[in-house]
């Protein structure tokens, strides 16, 4: 298990070459990384479903008490599945819609490294680990939504998916802390444990509403739901991966795993239940008129993902059974309409419904795909679709709580997504092909997705047996932390609930028939939406962030760089003040060993010497008194007995004086100089930095954390270092590392120069421009 993650992040570094040694078996040789683990996780499901679960845990920063923690249960080992399952099929799928594409191996790198982090999201037991991987898919999600950087569409989208996932995981940090305080812990497993602790402690409310946003934002809730439609500018493959099953999963994953310790209560039921029905209802109603097929694909998934957030709020054992049929049934439905969608929009060059039509004969592969995988979202069988539909009716009409409210926002999303599930996989391969355009099937690598996992629905629905006791069962009982209730079949005689199934199909059907006025009354609602809503909210508050960022730049980025540095050492200086004020003490003046006249002389050349820099009417002679101030400081580490410093500061003093009227003879003249009398602000900010800098000198002397360290170097400079010159000692044997890094990025530095120097002597010579 643990060594699935360095597999993983180890195959992103290797991609890209292996695309350029292998173009053509580059898929198949990448795609059996992820083959090979979702086979693993496969073999691995039959000790699973019997309850023997696989663990592991080492020291990673035990300062912190930070763990290199998995544990695989029913729940985790299902999303490896998906993960790792899909994550192949979209490796191939991928190598035929992308082909020729220039940045193909890095499309590769980032696909895998949001593999890696997906993985480690899902089978995580230590939260902070959880933290660090749901990061890492933040930032490939980022990306991967951003591939084509040279559309402003697609970076826009890029931008807002970084933006509002990475807020909402600033929100689930803050969370995260406060658990653990809590908890006393970083072990997922055992938190849940501690669940009457955390449910009984007064931060209790504050934990559940910041891990709410995060795990809201990453899933695409209202109000957060507006960064997932804007996504679809991704290339279809990331469409497909990371919005069907993977990354907009994690959200309820979270949730899911964390609903043992903080669910139960009538804060979890009311905000997972009410921003679920609202998301679940809000996605499905948006979808009605949605004329782009990702677009449809999009809202339609905002509302499963809503779906799936109420059922962990009712938080019942049926509930738990609908979450997990949902999920799996969701992914694979879900992953075929968006890989259906990439074919058409391959062929065709557009996924514009209103474009589409006739698409069967064409497309024989595509349409039945798309047939198998449209009659399981609408819930009919014998596809697994309809027992998430039938289980969600069980689950949300028997809920603990307000089950007419839950009972009927179920049904109004089931006949919306039977609708968009005819749109989707129905319309486009019907009736009369607009326009005289032509497409056909595309390449077996993009056909080989969505036959696959159009197939894997109707083999769970028609095995639904095996299928509840391998994989739906153990993942309801790890959310539950008991036996998951069994039961599933595709018939259980004429009941209530396939009664309301069958009511659902006909009046989505309905609904479809008349889509043309759905369409148009639509639109103008669609209108509204744009004028009103969190969408405009963002482009309203991202356009006022643009113009602030001009503003300051109009106002701070003169292109001077003394400007730059006045503004930055001020802040800085302004800053430290405010502390010293705010402080309770003040340092005392009297600190150190009394004032002796040689004292006094020495610290009188070193003012003398500053005042004379800044009235320096040259360079030169600026520079000949900064000698005199450094000579100064040299005299005063010889008067307090610290002959080997003041011999270093000679040294370091000289060097730097004559270094500098080098560069000053290479330099051209300068025009005009700045006296004392001409600069007031820069005298201003020099007496404020002087007296900052000596007041936290003073406070840092008189602060003393630990045992001096002195009366050690003292005792083993001879000895241990066979030295006794103290400070030389210090620099080459106690500190050795830190002066050789030193020395390395002086090096580094003076390499870069001479190139700097080398290039403008190239550049000066006859012919260089030629």
């Amino acid at each position: 298990m643990e060594w699935m993650l360095p597999v993983f992040l180890l195959t992103a570094l290797v991609a890209p070459a292996v695309l350029r040694r292998f173009p053509e078996r580059s898929a198949a040789l990448l795609a059996l990384v992820p083959g090979a683990v979702a086979l693993h996780a496969a073999w691995a499901q039959f000790a699973v479903a019997r309850g023997e679960f696989d663990s592991f845990r080492a020291a990673w920063v035990p300062s912190l008490g930070l763990d290199w923690a998995f544990r695989v249960d029913g729940l985790a080992n299902l999303f490896v599945l998906l993960v790792a399952g899909i994550g192949a099929l979209i490796v191939v799928y991928a190598s035929s819609y992308l082909r020729g594409h220039p940045r193909l191996g890095r499309f590769y790198a980032f696909l895998f490294v949001f593999m890696a982090a997906m993985l480690g999201v899902v089978t995580a037991d230590d939260l902070l680990l959880l933290f660090v991987f749901w990061e890492l898919t933040t930032v490939s999600s980022f990306l991967l939504i951003g591939f084509q950087q040279e559309r402003e569409a697609a970076r826009q989208a890029a931008i807002r998916s970084l933006v509002v996932t990475g807020a909402g995981g600033l929100a689930l940090l803050a969370g995260i802390v406060l658990l653990v305080s809590v908890a006393g812990t970083t072990s997922i497993s055992a938190i849940a444990e501690r669940g009457d602790v955390v449910r009984a402690h007064a931060h209790y409310p504050w934990i559940v509403a910041l891990i709410l946003v995060g795990a809201f934002t990453k899933s695409a809730q209202v109000p957060f739901h507006f960064w997932l439609p804007a996504a679809m500018q991704a290339p279809t493959p990331v469409s497909a991966y990371l919005h069907s099953s993977t990354m907009v999963k994690a959200g309820v994953f979270l949730l899911a795993r964390l609903s043992p310790a903080l669910g139960g209560t009538e804060l979890w039921l009311f905000a997972l239940g009410g921003v679920g029905t609202v998301s679940m209802l809000t996605g499905a109603v948006l979808a009605l008129w949605q004329d782009d097929l990702k677009r449809l694909l999009a809202y339609s998934t905002i509302s499963v993902l809503g779906l799936l957030t109420m059922l962990l709020g009712l938080g019942t054992p049926i509930a738990a059974r609908a979450f997990a049929v949902t999920l799996l049934a969701h992914a694979l439905y879900k992953g075929t309409l968006f890989l259906v969608a990439g074919n058409v929009d391959h062929a065709m060059g557009t996924r514009s419904l209103a474009r589409l039509g006739g698409l069967r004969s064409a497309m024989p592969w595509t349409a039945w795909a798309a047939l198998i995988a449209g009659v399981s979202m609408a819930g009919a069988p014998p596809l697994f679709g309809f027992l998430a539909k039938e289980t969600s009716y069980e689950a949300a009409l028997e809920a603990p709580r307000w089950a007419p409210l839950f009972g009927t926002a179920t049904i109004l999303t089931a006949i919306c997504l039977v609708y968009s599930a005819l749109r989707a996989g129905f319309q486009p391969f019907v009736g009369a092909r607009p326009g005289a355009s032509t497409g056909s099937d595309p390449s077996r690598a993009m056909r080989l997705g969505p036959v696959a996992l159009a197939l894997g629905g109707l083999a769970t629905g028609v095995l639904v047996g095996p299928a509840e006791r391998l994989l739906i069962a153990p993942a309801a009982t790890a959310i539950l932390q008991e036996q998951s209730p069994t039961g599933l079949a595709l018939w259980h005689g004429f009941t209530p609930i396939l009664a309301l199934s069958a009511v659902t199909v006909l009046l989505g059907a309905g609904l479809y028939r008349i889509r043309k006025r759905v369409l148009e009354f639509g639109s103008g609602l669609e209108e509204g939406g744009a004028r009103f809503g969190p969408g405009r909210a963002w482009d309203a508050g991202w356009a006022g962030l643009l113009r602030v960022a001009a503003w300051q730049t109009r106002a701070l980025q003169s292109g001077s760089l003394r400007r730059y540095l006045a503004v930055t050492l001020a802040t800085a200086f302004i800053a430290a003040l405010w502390g010293l004020a705010a402080s309770t003490s003040f340092p005392s003046l009297h600190t150190g060993p009394s004032l002796s006249s040689m004292g006094a002389a020495s610290g009188f050349l070193v003012v003398a010497g500053s005042i004379l820099v800044l009235a320096a009417p040259t360079p030169l002679v600026a520079v000949a008194a900064l000698g005199v101030v450094g000579f100064g400081v040299a005299l005063l580490f010889l008067v307090y007995s610290a002959p080997d410093l003041a011999l270093t500061q000679l040294v370091i003093e000289v060097l730097a004086v004559v270094l500098l009227v080098f560069v000053l003879r290479r330099l051209p003249r300068s025009r005009t100089r700045r006296g004392l009398r001409h600069t007031p602000a820069a005298v201003a900010l020099a007496a404020i930095g002087g007296t900052t800098m000596s007041l936290l000198t003073l406070v840092a002397f008189q602060v003393q954390l630990a045992e001096p360290i002195s009366g050690f170097f003292n005792e083993q400079s001879v000895p241990a270092a066979h030295g006794r010159n103290v400070v030389n000692v210090i620099l080459v044997d106690f500190r050795a590392l830190d002066t050789l890094g030193e020395i390395t990025v002086l090096a580094v530095a003076a390499l870069g120069v001479l190139a700097l120097l080398g290039r403008r002597k190239s550049a000066a010579e006859p012919g260089a421009a030629s």
